[in-house]
């Protein structure tokens, strides 16, 4: 059976003290008789007494502990951005609760609930593909409780929001696939109403545009779960066509090992028949055959920035100071690599 912690009113009934007297001893108050403080001091080891940061916390309305809402912990990037905020908090004094949506709206909403039921100080969230009502995060707002967003962001909620620049890694991957020779290109694109999909969607159309190709509705596939199986089904559909695609830019790593899997699969040599290139810099990206063309997004520092921007918007809520909400826009990054090299040198 699970042993209760050890209290300060514990330690006092055992020394037929007060648990104000207790309290003072630990913590030094010169007005403690020596003999008092030692005594004290030697039964709450003896006892294995540790104090609740918690309850302490709690008495100043302050927890320290901030929430961190992922839609999946299985994407290298998502691991990624854990890692920044861990660093972060962990230098400023805050331990972080992590919960997974799994991409589904009614987990994000029930996780998010629990998170306001541990008192948490602050949230960061990217929210989950099929999320549209934002009321539960409203109520934090309207608590008080800041929060900033990243990755997956909303317009709907007035907060701050870390993201990288979709739109500009979108059109650099769509290009590169122009440079090197590709004329008719697939984009397997993101959930239709999720702000990055849109913007990566809307770089792609804009590359095109610019080198005077036309934009091919019937080369645009749709993914709801984002996942190697879409990317997978979407690669067969375009075979399909009676005039299938030469390049094709995926909307993640994810869904481009899907795209290479069924390429195999098809006999379809990349990148001589078939030139791809996905987003995110997944850590698998460099070791498949052939190593996948990629835009990198500085997860790391999306993490790391997101927890310095909350941490500071919890301070001067706690000072009553006011708080200016922001948008930061990190830059990626294109990564050329083999499964879309036409041209060398």
């Amino acid at each position: 059976m699970k042993q209760q912690p050890v209290t300060l009113k514990d330690i006092a009934a055992k020394l037929g003290v007060s648990v104000a007297t207790v309290s003072r001893a630990l913590r030094g108050y010169p007005d403690i008789r020596p003999e008092t403080k030692e005594a004290v001091l030697e039964l709450a080891e003896e006892m294995r007494y540790r104090p609740n940061p918690l309850a302490m916390n709690l008495r100043k309305n302050q927890s320290n502990i901030i929430g961190l809402m992922i839609p999946e912990v299985v994407h290298h990037f998502f691991s990624s951005i854990i890692e920044g905020v861990m660093e972060i908090a962990e230098e400023q004094g805050y331990t972080v609760m992590i919960c997974q949506s799994n991409e589904d709206f009614e987990r994000e909403r029930r996780d998010v609930g629990m998170l306001l039921s541990a008192r948490v100080d602050g949230l960061l969230i990217s929210h989950a593909n099929s999320t549209t009502d934002f009321a539960h995060l409203q109520e934090y707002l309207d608590l008080g409780i800041p929060i900033v967003m990243y990755d997956k962001v909303t317009d709907d909620l007035d907060v701050s929001k870390v993201v990288v620049d979709d739109y500009q890694g979108s059109f650099q991957a769509t290009e590169h696939l122009i440079v090197q020779g590709c004329t008719r290109i697939a984009h397997i694109r993101g959930p239709q109403g999720v702000k990055n999909a849109e913007e990566r969607l809307e770089g792609y159309k804009d590359a095109l545009l610019k080198h005077h190709l036309p934009v091919d509705e019937e080369l645009i596939k749709n993914t709801y779960r984002v996942d190697l199986a879409e990317g997978a089904t979407a690669t067969s559909e375009l075979l399909s066509l009676p005039h299938p695609p030469d390049g094709i830019y995926a909307v993640t790593d994810l869904v481009a090992l899907g795209v290479m899997q069924t390429l195999r699969e098809s006999g379809i040599s990349v990148p001589n028949q078939m030139a791809v290139i996905g987003f995110s810099n997944w850590f698998v990206s460099s070791v498949v055959d052939p190593p996948l063309s990629t835009v990198h997004q500085p997860g790391t520092e999306i993490g790391k920035t997101a927890t310095t921007m909350l941490i500071n918007e919890i301070r001067l809520g706690q000072a009553d100071q006011s708080v200016v909400h922001e948008t930061r826009v990190l830059n990626t990054r294109l990564v050329v690599r083999d499964s879309s090299k036409r041209k060398r040198g």
